[in-house]
Formats: C-alpha cells, structure tokens, sequence
C-alpha cells in the first residue's frame, strides 16, 4: 500500500472509510494521486451501513471505554454531552437514536440535554 494511504489512516478511521489498492479500486471509490500518479483509492462509508450519527456514538463509546447502553448514569450524561458538543443532536431523529443506544427513554435524554444547559448557564 503507498505511504498516502498510511498518512491519511487517522482521517479514514475519523469518517469510517477504508484505503484500498488502486488495483482493487470500485466505483465510487475516490482516487488520490501522488506526484501525478494515483496512489491510493479511498472508499467511503455507505450511508445504509454506518450514518454519521453512527460514527459519532461510536467514537463516544470508544471515547468513554464501552457501550453506552453499559455506563453508569454519570458516564450515559458525560456521553450526552459529548454527542451535544459534536453536533449530533442537530441530526435528524437523533435523540431517539441517541436513546436506544444509551438504552433509557427519549424523556431522559432531553432531561440530560436540559440540565447540561442550565449548568452551562450557571
């Protein structure tokens, strides 16, 4: 594998894609060139695999060491605040989402949501 493919590994695993031989290239794959040559072909999640929202809680268990749906309570609002700091809940449907993977009700969600907001304006 070309030594692009090395240098961009932390993006590819921030955004769920994966570095491919040019050899091995698919379409719809994104070809990088080196030098003028191409390099490494890039392959992009499929949205029906793994959303973007996906990604986010994934990196938030990873983050926090576990499955949301596993954490104590403090750790389950340290994840929502997490997911609020990085945008996920301007995603559509995410609370729901958010709250099947956390494994507590939409309710409680917001309750996180609202006291992460009323100490932030403390």
């Amino acid at each position: 594998m070309h030594e692009l493919a090395t240098a961009i590994t932390p993006l590819l695993d921030r955004i769920g894609a994966t570095a491919v031989p040019v050899e091995e290239r698919a379409p719809g794959d994104v070809v990088l060139h080196w030098d003028g040559a191409p390099a490494v072909a890039v392959r992009l999640p499929g949205e029906e695999l793994t959303s973007a929202l996906d990604r986010v809680i994934g990196q938030v268990e990873s983050e926090l060491g576990g499955r949301l749906a596993d954490l104590p309570r403090a750790d389950k609002q340290r994840a929502v605040r997490l997911l609020e700091e990085r945008g996920a809940f301007t995603l559509r449907k995410s609370v729901e989402t958010v709250a099947k993977a956390l494994g507590v009700s939409r309710f409680t969600v917001y309750n996180y949501l609202n006291r992460e907001q009323a100490e932030s304006q403390r």
